[in-house]
């Protein structure tokens, strides 16, 4: 009888299978197990090779020939594992098919947002353009009452003032922004308007790749260091039309709002920092340096300063934006956001960068279609104790009817330590183990030596243990926000929201003392957070846009000048 070589000896010939066993075993041994090159298998070292056992009397001595381990393929910082998170807890497969049954079939069809033209009066201050949310900017565009070039004019000013002050910017692009200012007005007195953003300075954190710009992740190791391809983010803005006019700070490896020119501060209160680590983006949007900025989030980095800026702002649900491009904290944690002065800005900035992308294996395309002028009454809205009552007074006020919420889950993982100490592996190891962290350190140096470290005492086994309850926490997430489409919060639950995913919406409502027996009893913006349902970010904005229409709180500025 011929047989394959893929089929096993039969088990009736005991002989003939401990030979395979024996042969498979080694070769196991040598291709896998050990870090050198096994010799060939001898007579007296066959019972050690695993599984094997003793040979019957007589059987040839399987002869097994050196073999090369392969070198692993190096890793940077950006290469993806084969596991991917998804923040729907049935599942991608589930999520689509749920999505198809509810759009008739039409899931990824992309729904436009209309902007009012505009009317009156045309700003002569440049501080008054400046502090203009994005959808009054774009009207000023379209009907050519001012030119991208002029108004990109006007943030470059205010960068290059303002920057001493606030470290803000990285990389101040001038000649990036005058060039595709100029490109702007050119096609748009051709009659070719691309959209809202056509024409819109804006800024993006430093995490992300912009192709002959330094990309220093805020770190001093990486301050003279050049990229040569762009962001998907950048590449979707660039395509909408929008002006890139500068790099913005990020505290150190994204973290806080320090990195290697000094401390990010607040423009509203010079006496503390801007919060972080989407430092830039919170402070140079505050102070009208920039009409938008885009942020990124792992745990609290797009709503903290967001908050303490008084920006408005949306963390979308995790995976609805690329992050192709920029530098990976956690690939199941890192979401990429815009940071506005409205709702609506927001809605339209997330309109031009959200959906799939090859090259970001965790994003998906799922429907979202921001409704500027909501029935607040047909809305399920939910709060938390610590939310704030006016807030919800106006909700009510425009039709609302919120409901206070069950108990919130409460859980973490060990998902951010040890995937940063994978991703951050080539910096921190570069040649093996790392360096003993010295004895003679400071106490803050050796915080700084030992990240990205803590991860790599983690067992394999407490990982997958720790993801498999992650995903149990999503599951009794879903619960409670059973017969919810978002809720209010005042602490905006970032260490929850953030494992599984959920989108949030900072919302300025008030001004006042925060903190007032604080250092800095300044009077300054208060803001709550929408929790929305997992891809509910178009109606998260959807409210906080109603909300908007009925205050001012979010267009009021800090005296910075």
């Amino acid at each position: 009888m011929t047989r394959s070589r893929k089929t096993p000896p039969p088990a009736g010939n005991p002989i003939e299978r401990r030979r395979f066993l024996a042969t498979a075993a080694a070769a196991a041994a040598v291709g896998t197990l050990r870090p050198e090159p096994l010799p060939a298998a001898t007579a007296g070292a066959r019972g050690a090779l695993p599984g094997s056992g003793p040979l019957e009397e007589g059987a040839a001595i399987v002869q097994v020939p050196p073999q090369e381990v392969p070198v692993p393929v190096p890793l940077g910082n950006g290469e993806a594992p084969a596991m991917h998170y998804q923040a729907y807890p049935g599942g991608t497969g589930a999520l689509m098919e749920k999505l198809w049954h509810e759009t008739d079939g039409n899931p990824f069809a992309r729904t436009e947002i209309d902007i009012e033209a505009w009317s009156g009066p045309v700003p002569t201050s440049e501080e008054d353009l400046a502090f203009l949310p994005v959808h009054r900017l774009a009207a000023l565009i379209r009907a050519r009452e001012i030119t991208s070039a002029e108004l990109t004019e006007v943030y470059l000013d205010r960068l290059k003032r303002l920057d001493p002050v606030l470290l803000c910017a990285v990389t101040i692009l001038e000649g990036r922004a005058r060039e595709e200012a100029r490109q702007a007005d050119a096609e748009i007195s051709a009659g070719d308007w691309r959209g809202p953003l056509h024409g819109i300075p804006y800024g993006v954190k430093d995490l992300f790749a912009v192709s002959g710009t330094r990309t220093t992740w805020g770190a001093a190791d990486f301050r003279s260091r050049f990229t040569r391809e762009d962001s998907e983010v950048v590449v979707r803005l660039r395509s909408a039309g929008a002006v890139l006019a500068a790099k913005l700070a990020t505290g150190e490896f994204a973290r806080g709002d320090r990195w290697y020119r000094g401390r990010t501060l607040n423009p509203w209160n010079l006496d503390e920092g801007s919060s972080g680590s989407s430092a830039g983006p919170g402070s140079a949007t505050a102070a009208g340096c920039v009409a938008f900025a885009i942020g990124t989030e792992t745990q609290g980095s797009i709503v903290s300063p967001s908050r303490r800026c008084g920006l408005t702002a949306l963390r979308p649900t995790f995976g609805r934006v690329s992050r192709y491009g920029g530098m990976v904290l956690s690939w199941s944690m890192d979401k990429t956001g815009p940071m506005c002065r409205s709702a609506l800005d927001c809605a339209l900035v997330f309109n031009a960068i959200h959906g799939s992308d090859e090259k970001d294996p965790g994003s998906l395309t799922t429907p979202f279609r921001f409704d500027p002028d909501p029935d607040l009454s047909a809305m399920r809205i939910g709060y938390t104790e610590d939310a704030p009552e006016s807030f919800l007074e106006q909700l009510r006020a425009l039709g609302a009817d919120p409901q206070p919420m069950s108990e919130i889950p409460d859980g973490r993982s060990n998902a951010l330590g040890v995937e940063s100490s994978a991703a951050f592996d080539f910096y921190v190891a570069p040649e093996g183990e790392p360096e003993p962290i010295p004895d003679d350190v400071s106490e803050e140096e050796r915080r700084r030596l030992s990240r990205f470290r803590g991860g790599r005492d983690a067992l394999a086994l407490d990982f997958v243990q720790s993801q498999r309850r992650r995903l149990i926490l999503m599951k009794e997430m879903a619960r409670a926000m059973d017969g919810f489409d978002m809720f209010v919060s005042g602490s905006g639950q970032v260490g929850l929201t953030n494992q599984t995913g959920h989108p949030a919406a900072v919302v300025p409502y008030d001004y006042g003392v925060r903190n007032p027996d604080g250092d800095s009893p300044t009077e300054m913006p208060l803001t709550t957070t929408l929790i929305g349902d997992l891809f509910a970010d178009d109606r998260i904005l959807s409210v906080a846009a109603a909300f908007q229409k009925g205050s001012d709180w979010h267009s009021r500025r800090p005296e910075i000048g």
